[in-house]
């Protein structure tokens, strides 16, 4: 077998196999006799059909499946023989099998991008330290409340908390739009569950009033035949309520699951789980600095038959999102520039690191992986069912191994990185803006 490869643009390569006729004949007939043994012909008793007769009336299906054998086989050893790790499936074309000649073919591929080192020194990350302070702690006392309010009805007008019962009808050159109307809808206002003006035309308002207000709809709307336009939308309230916060006593503790009502301990798990809460978000914060910094100072090309494979993962888990069957998606909807910037970071990412898990030695702590298992476990009520599921379960325990890698991976660019501290608030940390 004599093979050659062509180094085409970027990570594309095209590889020419040559495979001698012999060594295709020579399976054809074998794959003939194989045949003649079973095969059933009129006249002739089972087994003993002639080979002649065979080859004349299954020679060329016989043959172009040994074509496809022969390419997969040879295809496969000449990646070992030249030492090339392809990403992704192979073009295969060109093919030449005339019979009594060599037979031969091209397949046009992409490999896995090579980095010759790895930079983690001039990697800057800063890293983020939070503290829970009172005043932390009473807003989030403040935010259970509100998750547990109730509503009043109200004869004062509406205003912003507060919530409205309300009929609409929406029009956009004077005819009502498909799903601009609606009866019976609770808004509470400032909630961002409508569109600002729409929430906004709300305020003041009371029960049994009516008033018409103009909404503007986003450019990059959701409905498709109302974005960039602009509707009127006459508001009849029915009903105007305001929020009863619940006093923090003991019936609140209960709802918390703290039985006897103690608030004392209430506080406490609510701490505890404030401080949990930190420091996992702070793990990931610094995770995903790390990674961007990895990402930063160290250049690889992505494949795209692996971007191509992301786009079609992330395509499926937004498609689920909307509640939609991914395999029977209209795929114009959700074209693929929607999701290439994050499908081609994804994939150099994940190259990137196990890159550094090859070239660094890293080996998977076995030990970190049952302590964080063990760590899932204990917040459950049966963390022996939970510690049971992660030893039987080989592809749960397998996630796990890998976010325990990647942690590693994260800890060993820290040691090189240059590190700086950088002092952040709760707030900031919860919602994303440290």
């Amino acid at each position: 077998m004599q093979v050659s490869i062509e180094t085409l643009e970027g990570l594309e390569r095209r590889m020419t196999v040559q495979i001698p006729s012999a060594q295709v004949d020579e399976a054809v007939e074998k794959k003939l006799k194989d045949l003649s043994k079973t095969v059933r012909i009129d006249g002739f008793r089972p087994g003993k059909v002639p080979l002649k007769v065979v080859q004349q009336k299954f020679g060329g299906h016989v043959r172009q499946e040994v074509i496809g054998d022969v390419i997969e086989s040879s295809y496969q050893e000449a990646l070992i023989q030249e030492k090339v790790r392809p990403a992704g499936m192979p073009s295969i074309d060109s093919v030449s099998s005339e019979e009594k000649q060599d037979m031969s073919f091209t397949a046009t591929f992409e490999v896995y991008p090579e980095i010759e080192q790895l930079d983690f020194e001039s990697i800057e990350v800063e890293k983020p330290l939070v503290e829970i302070t009172d005043k932390d702690f009473d807003e989030m006392l403040q935010k259970l409340r509100e998750q547990r309010k109730t509503w009043k009805e109200s004869k004062a007008a509406a205003k912003k908390g507060y919530q409205v019962m309300v009929d609409f009808e929406g029009r956009i050159d004077g005819e009502i739009f498909e799903g601009g109307a609606g009866k019976d809808m609770a808004v509470e206002i400032g909630a961002g569950q409508m569109l600002p003006e729409f929430e906004a035309g709300l305020e003041g308002i009371k029960a049994g009033d009516e008033k018409v207000v103009e909404v503007n709809f986003p450019e990059d709307y959701h409905g498709k035949d109302v974005a960039g336009k602009t509707a009127q939308f006459t508001l009849r309230a029915t009903q105007v309520s305001k929020p009863e916060l619940p006093e923090i006593d003991e019936e609140f503790a209960k709802g918390f699951g703290i039985e006897d009502g103690d608030l004392d301990k209430m506080r406490a798990d609510i701490r505890a789980n404030m401080e949990k809460e930190k420091s996992d978000r702070l793990k990931l914060e610094l995770k995903n600095r790390v990674l961007a910094g990895l990402l930063e100072h160290n250049a690889i090309i992505a494949p795209s038959a692996m971007v191509a494979e992301e786009i079609k993962s992330l395509r499926a888990q937004a498609a689920g999102r909307m509640g939609q069957d991914p395999a029977a998606l209209d795929e114009s909807s959700l074209p693929d520039e929607l999701f290439r910037e994050e499908a081609t970071r994804r994939v150099q990412m994940g190259l990137l690191i196990a890159e550094v898990i090859s070239k660094e030695k890293i080996e998977l702590d076995q030990s970190l992986v049952d302590s964080t298992i063990e760590e899932m476990a204990i917040a459950y009520e049966q963390p022996e069912q939970v510690r049971d599921y992660y030893r039987q379960n080989r592809q749960a325990r397998s996630g796990i191994e890998n976010m325990v890698l990647e942690e590693q991976v994260v800890a060993h660019i820290l040691d090189q990185a240059s590190v700086s501290e950088k002092e952040g608030s709760f707030e900031d940390l919860m919602n994303g803006k440290l």
